[in-house]
């Protein structure tokens, strides 16, 4: 596993008979303990990003800069309590969301309201709890905040999302910052924006806000999407006398998930944004502006393990691409990624780690869809029934995007620290799905 390091927790260990640890924590009992599948979590690893992020942002965009946890990577209330103890804000996209925020005494004021199609009755609660910005994604939706903020004593901050043009190098589903992403004003859109602004009541622009996509391994295009937000800084000040405060350049920064990757660094990254911002302020005439970046991925993705159980095989034919398929006890339900966008992970066999591989094989989950793989061709030492797979940098888009297909109930989610387990949430049940099932009787 040496080559692959840094896909695991920084807490991964090995117990005296080899089987693979988490804080301590063997992961094969953990899995017996609580069951599979199941998702367990590195406290150490989300508490050490975090403090990695303030500090690179501190020594390369001193001053006010701020860092915000992407919500929508994956979002509890322990988390969420987590994150605010370290002193990251949040960003939030639902009700659901808000309320996970506001649940875990997130300070209001710290949290940002993102969404394309944000409903308006979400707006409202966001509005109600003193949120710190509400990041305005349309035309439409600018005209939609303006009565909703008519007569407020405190203007409520906004910031303006806007497409840069900038297609970074990844997933064309994950890709947000080209010009026909479904995301943000186009530019084309600013001057209609700012007279709109000018015209409207009880809201301030503060800032302007971009962000490019997820998986993106070269701080280039976050310094290209910096110049064209700061040249419609310039627009702004000069044809509107509108002055902002801040420029949010969203997340996106890569993290490995399979190996030989080269991730570009937190430091590297902030360092990259940091000369950008500053060079460009200096250029354009304007005061230095706060930095505001908006990391998920890579500050859980990493942190979490994701464990199932072997439970059938398949051989394959002579000449297949791997010897056998096995079957695992969970798959899209819990991370659909791969099937959805052909994400790829990286697994070993919890109780032997670091075991030669003795053959080629496709983890293939349990659901009734042949996409359901989760990896394909994966060398592993000889499998058995009931052997505990842990799948790697599996704390992103996993949980955030589990459902019920099939009707299975999701995993628990699992916070490892040296001193306990911390049930972040419990599986779910087949009585907790069937409670929100109406049984109406047919007439």
């Amino acid at each position: 596993m040496v080559e692959t390091a840094d896909l695991w927790p920084l807490g991964t260990g090995r117990t005296a008979s080899g089987s693979l640890t988490v804080a301590g924590h063997d992961l094969v009992a953990l899995a017996d303990a609580y069951g599979t599948p199941a998702y367990v979590f590195d406290d150490a690893t989300i508490r050490d990003t975090c403090r990695r992020y303030r500090a690179a942002l501190a020594t390369h965009a001193p001053g006010a800069s701020r860092v915000h946890y992407a919500g929508k990577a994956w979002l509890a209330t322990g988390l969420a309590r987590l994150i605010a103890a370290e002193g990251l804000g949040l960003d939030v996209v639902s009700a659901g969301e808000l309320a996970v925020a506001l649940r875990a005494g997130a300070d209001p004021a710290m949290i940002h309201l993102h969404g394309n199609a944000t409903p308006t009755d979400e707006v409202r609660l966001a509005l109600a709890a003193g949120i710190g910005q509400i990041v305005i994604d349309s035309l439409d939706a600018l005209q939609r905040l303006v009565p909703l903020v008519a007569g407020r004593q405190r203007p409520q901050p906004v910031a303006l999302r806007l497409t840069p043009e900038v297609a970074a190098e990844t997933h064309h589903h994950i890709q947000t910052g080209h010009a026909s992403a479904k995301f943000g004003l186009p530019l084309a859109a600013l001057d209609a924006a700012a007279r709109a602004l000018a015209a409207a009541d009880g809201m301030v622009l503060t800032a302007l806000h971009a962000h490019l996509g997820s998986q993106i391994f070269s701080a280039a295009p976050f310094a290209a999407a910096i110049e064209v937000l700061l040249a419609c800084a310039v627009r702004l000040r000069d044809a509107h006398q509108i002055v902002i405060d801040e420029i949010n350049i969203g997340g996106g920064l890569g993290v490995p998930t399979a190996g030989g990757q080269a991730p570009l660094s937190i430091e590297a990254y902030a360092a990259a944004l940091g000369t950008a911002l500053r060079d460009g302020c200096r250029r354009h005439g304007f005061a230095p502006l706060r930095l505001v970046i908006e990391p998920g991925r890579s500050i859980i993705a990493r942190a979490g393990v994701a464990l199932y159980r072997v439970i059938a095989s398949k051989p394959l034919p002579a000449g297949s691409d791997a010897a056998r398929y096995l079957h695992l006890d969970g798959g899209m339900g819990d991370n659909i990624r791969p099937a959805l966008y052909g994400a790829q992970y990286h697994a070993v066999l919890a109780a032997q780690p670091d075991a030669p591989a003795d053959e080629t094989v496709h983890l293939a989950g349990r659901y009734c869809e042949s996409g359901d793989v989760l990896i394909h061709g994966i060398p592993l030492p000889r499998a058995a029934i009931g052997d505990v797979v842990a799948l790697a940098s599996a704390g992103a888009y996993t949980l955030s995007m589990a459902s019920n297909y099939n009707w299975v109930p999701r995993p628990p989610a699992l916070l490892l620290r040296r001193d306990g387990v911390r049930l972040l949430q419990r599986r779910e049940t087949i009585e907790d799905m069937l409670a929100r099932d109406v049984p109406v009787v047919p007439a």
